[in-house]
């Protein structure tokens, strides 16, 4: 069941033996499909859930959400953290052109990107902007440490559970920071409760 607001959310538990620690938000979802316990130590997600270092009898455990990616049409996998979809860099990268972030965890890398999101709230934060001119994309970038880069007139924000993207171009998509391939038609599915990790 996801997390209402107020609500306590994990409990204590005792570590799996066979848990694998995982510092990576890609091999976290690749894992937890194929339904191995994972202890969470580092990537976006960590830091979202407050990850510590170490390793104890005792652990978190906590029901996340998962977001299920197609594009043009073809299922390319789950994100545990997040899904980007920007221009390749040759063609400017994040510097131009369209944007689009689906969070599932607050951080992407150094960013602080969906600081109201949680990764089990059955929903994700998507902010996506298509207009924004070189010089406000460097100074969101600045403001997005701080989360301070919302609300802005140029960056559409808004939570789903599904959602359909189409663009006139083949932006590249990541899940997780992993390259997936370029599309110009991007659809997202939240599946609430969709694993549980260790934290």
């Amino acid at each position: 069941m996801t997390i209402k607001p107020g609500d306590p959310w994990g409990q204590m538990v005792p570590l799996p033996a066979d848990a694998v620690e995982v510092h990576d938000d890609d091999e976290v979802a690749e894992l937890v499909t194929r339904g191995t316990a994972v202890l969470v130590r580092g990537g976006d997600l960590a830091r979202t859930l407050g990850a510590l270092t170490g390793r104890s009898a005792t652990a978190n455990a906590l029901p996340i959400d998962l977001i299920e990616t197609s594009i043009d049409g073809a299922p390319v996998g789950v994100a545990c953290a997040h899904v980007v979809a920007r221009r390749p860099w040759w063609r400017g990268g994040w510097l131009s052109g369209p944007v689009l972030l689906v969070m599932n965890a607050e951080f992407l890398g150094s960013w602080d990107v969906a600081p109201r999101g949680h990764p089990n709230d059955g929903r994700a934060e998507v902010f996506e902007t298509v207009s924004l001119s070189l010089r406000q994309r460097l100074a969101a970038r600045r403001r997005l440490r701080t989360a301070a880069h919302v609300p802005h007139p140029e960056i559409v924000t808004r939570s789903v559970r599904t959602a359909s993207f189409e663009y006139d171009e083949e932006l590249e998509v990541l899940l997780d920071g992993r390259r997936t391939g370029r599309a110009s038609t991007i659809a997202v599915r939240v599946i609430p409760d969709a694993a549980v990790v260790y934290a």
